[in-house]
C-alpha cells in the first residue's frame, strides 16, 4: 500500500514498484491525502491506478497546502488535527491489510512540498498505530504492516532531474547515498509507469509539474530518469536483505 500526498505522486515515486508487485500477483492500493473525490484530478488518479494494476483510489479529500480549490470547503491536509489524519490512514491500513507500505521521505522528496513532508509523518505514525488494538479502535481490527519504506532520492541518483527542476524554479533536496537501503530497477515496468504518469493529463500539460517536465524530454532521457526507484526502509528499520527489492 502506498500513501501519497497528491494524485501523480504515486506514479512518479513508486509507480514501478506498484506495477512490479501487481504483475507478481500482489494486491496493491494507494491512499491519496489531498484533492477531493469530485475534483478534476480524481478521474486521472483512477486511470493511473488502473494502469499500475492497483485497486480504486482511496482519497482522504483534504485540500492541497498550496491549492485550497483542490477541495473546496475542506481543510488543508497540513492543518488537520494529527489524530484525525492518522486515524483515517489507520482505517485504510486495517481495511486493506498490507504487508508492505511505502510513502514520501522526511524531506518531502526533491521539492520539499509541505504535503509530502506531512504525509511522511502521518504515515509513519499510522503504520505503527495500525497494529495496536487500543489505538483508533473505531478504525477496525488491528493490522501490523511488516515494513514501511520511504521513497527518496540519493545524491548520486538525482542526475538530470536536478537542472530540470532548478530550471523551473524548484528546489532539489536529496539524501546521502548511505541513507538509501533499497534500489529497485523498474525498467521492465517503465512503460507502464510512464502511462500512469501520462494519465495525470492536467499535470502533463503544465510547465512546472514533474509530469510536464518529463513529457518534454526525449524518450531515452525520460526513461533513464524513471527506470530506477530509491527507498529507505523505516519500519522495523534498516535490516539486511535484498538491496534490489522491497521485502518483508
Amino acid at each position: 500500500m502506498g500513501v501519497a500526498a497528491h494524485p501523480d505522486d504515486e506514479a512518479l515515486l513508486f509507480g514501478g514498484v506498484l506495477a512490479q508487485h501487481a504483475a507478481g500477483g500482489a494486491r496493491t492500493s494507494v491512499v491519496t491525502a489531498t484533492w477531493a473525490a469530485d475534483s478534476r484530478r480524481a478521474p486521472e488518479l483512477t486511470s493511473a491506478l488502473q494502469e499500475l494494476g492497483a485497486s480504486p483510489p482511496r482519497m482522504l479529500g483534504y485540500a492541497d497546502a498550496r491549492n485550497p480549490a483542490s477541495a473546496p470547503g475542506r481543510p488543508r491536509f497540513v492543518d488537520v488535527p494529527l489524530d484525525e489524519a492518522v486515524g483515517h490512514v489507520v482505517q485504510h491500513v486495517r481495511q486493506f491489510r498490507p504487508d508492505i507500505m511505502v510513502t514520501h521521505d522526511a524531506l518531502g522528496q526533491l521539492t520539499g512540498h509541505p504535503d509530502h513532508r506531512h504525509t511522511h509523518r502521518i504515515t509513519l505514525l499510522a503504520c505503527q498505530a495500525a497494529g495496536i488494538a487500543r489505538l483508533y479502535p473505531e478504525a477496525g481490527a488491528p493490522w501490523q504492516p511488516q515494513a514501511l519504506y520511504a521513497a527518496t532520492h540519493p545524491e548520486s541518483g538525482v542526475g538530470e532531474l536536478g537542472p530540470l527542476l532548478r530550471g523551473v524554479g524548484k528546489s532539489v533536496l536529496c539524501v546521502p547515498d548511505s541513507y538509501v537501503t533499497t534500489v529497485v530497477d523498474v525498467s521492465e515496468w517503465a512503460d507502464v509507469k510512464w502511462r500512469a504518469i501520462l494519465a495525470h493529463q492536467g499535470e502533463v500539460a503544465r510547465e512546472r509539474p514533474l509530469p510536464g517536465i518529463l513529457a518534454r524530454l526525449p524518450e531515452e532521457a525520460r526513461r533513464k530518469i524513471i527506470q530506477t526507484e530509491y527507498f529507505t526502509r523505516l519500519v522495523p528499520g534498516p535490516v539486511p536483505g535484498d538491496p534490489q527489492q522491497l521485502t518483508i
